[in-house]
């Protein structure tokens, strides 16, 4: 079986559950170290005759990250496409089920149920803690409702205090950033790359959590470490 990958969880997904399926994915596909496979653009702008060049049995997409032109695009070129959609971890495991065995044809890999079991065992900050979680900068986005992201934070015991918002990934200002209230703000390092010199010193009354953004926004093999990885970040920024 040959498949394109433009989702770089997904691409980790399949790497590690069915090594030699993939013949192709985005540049921004990282993982796993050293993945030999043809480069077909980005997420948002992948190539599609490149695609199409590999002769796939199965194009794996999702309904945020990709375009829907370019899906088009390939499903009008006879390309088979299986678009995920992911808010939540039920749905996450859910959907990596559906791409791996369904579409790939694999076994259930055990890292699926040793990351359930993960969870099962959260156990989360007291309180829960109210938090602005940004995801970019210039201008300043932070995570609104249903989102992936924001279920786990939930889950781990962090209130998203722009879960009500009416956009999944509204533009805030900063000043408004700092007075809704928030005890914590939450950073990862992806898409943007908050670090500890840049991110924090706009929150200076709240402490600053600086997450792995793979562990908080893929849904792949690193979701049986991300309670873990998450929890002590976020433990960390509230000693």
């Amino acid at each position: 079986m040959r498949v394109v990958s433009l989702v770089p969880s997904l691409t980790e997904a399949v790497a590690v559950t069915a090594p030699g399926l993939l013949v192709g994915a985005t540049d921004w596909c990282v993982r796993p170290a050293g993945l030999d496979v043809v480069r077909i653009g980005g997420t948002k702008n992948p190539d599609v005759s490149a695609v199409l060049r590999l002769e796939p049995d199965l194009v794996i997409a999702n309904e945020e990250e990709n375009r829907g032109p370019d899906l088009a695009a390939l499903r009008a070129a006879g390309a088979p496409v299986m678009v995920t959609e992911v808010r939540g971890l039920e749905q996450a495991l859910s959907e990596l089920t559906r791409v791996l065995v369904d579409g790939c044809g694999a076994a259930r890999p055990r890292w699926l149920d040793e990351a359930r079991a993960a969870w099962a065992r959260v156990r989360p900050l007291e309180g829960p803690v109210p938090a602005v979680v940004p995801i970019w900068r210039r201008p300043w986005m932070v995570l609104g409702r249903d989102t992936f992201a924001g279920e786990l934070l939930d889950r781990l015991g962090v209130r998203n205090v722009w879960a009500g918002h009416p956009e999944r990934y509204p533009r805030i200002p900063l000043g408004e950033l700092r007075e809704r209230g928030a005890a914590l703000v939450v950073l990862p390092d992806e898409p943007y790359r908050f670090t500890a010199d840049d991110g924090p010193e706009a929150f200076p009354a709240l402490p600053a959590a600086l997450v792995s953004g793979r562990h908080l926004t893929w849904y792949g093999p690193s979701l049986g470490e991300a309670p873990a990885v998450i929890g002590a970040a976020l433990r960390a920024a509230l000693r």
